[in-house]
């Protein structure tokens, strides 16, 4: 009788050892298989938090200063706002690079610049066959088309003005964050906190960037006057 007891108890608590290698195992496998495929929220986390870091602000930092060395700042050849513009569009692709086109704002920066060439390309054959099409059927073709073109922005304004508040907001959102214009909101959230995170970066950067030449310009002009005097 106490021998049958002994190995009922023996058999249970090797059934329980075993239990809990099986256990342990899972848990083992499953913290291996998080590991190497993190959840989307801890991926979204870790994109935002390294551009808080100060290894990826110089990284851009010298990837800016690269682009810029390349673009014609000479106010006698060009006016401030077409500068401007050139910074800021430098600079954007500069952090599209930085992002390595792994988000979609990034990739409709660095994709952006090929669709408008395309665009004006399409353009000017529209244009040449406008006015060629003007010439030889008069000016009442161009006044229809102008109506038109008013009849249809009205149209898309009325569209606009009909959507629920919320809608509204998150279309605005959509428009503001490159790439998210017909995406859905959960999309559009992830993008915009990754690209607001990149932004924040870049503002940093640019203004380091412009307190450095200042004080480069400022020792230069010290150091030079006392030669003139």
């Amino acid at each position: 009788m106490e021998q049958s007891s002994s190995s009922a108890v023996a058999a249970v608590i090797s059934t329980n050892a075993n239990i809990n290698t099986d256990r342990a195992r899972r848990r083992k496998k499953k913290k291996s298989v998080l590991q190497k495929h993190p959840s989307k929220e801890n991926r979204n986390s870790q994109s935002h938090a390294k551009w808080k870091t100060e290894a990826q602000q110089q990284i851009y930092s010298s990837k800016l200063i690269q682009a810029l060395s390349q673009v014609n700042l000479n106010p006698s050849t060009s006016s401030a706002p077409r500068q401007g513009r050139a910074v800021r569009e430098v600079a954007d692709r500069a952090l599209a690079f930085a992002a390595k086109g792994k988000t979609r704002w990034s990739r409709a920066i660095l994709t952006s610049r090929i669709k408008l060439k395309f665009r004006k390309q399409q353009h000017k054959r529209r244009r040449l066959a406008s006015s060629s099409s003007f010439s030889s059927s008069g000016s009442t073709t161009g006044s229809s088309s102008r109506s038109s073109r008013k009849h249809k922005v009205s149209v898309l304004g009325l569209k606009g003005k009909g959507l629920p508040a919320v809608q509204r907001k998150v279309s605005v959102l959509g428009r503001l964050v490159p790439g998210c214009r017909k995406q859905p909101l959960p999309v559009i959230l992830e993008e915009a906190t990754d690209y607001i995170a990149a932004l924040e970066m870049q503002v940093k950067a640019m203004s380091a960037i412009a307190e450095l030449l200042s004080r480069s310009t400022s020792e230069a002009s010290s150091s030079s006057s006392p030669m003139t005097s």
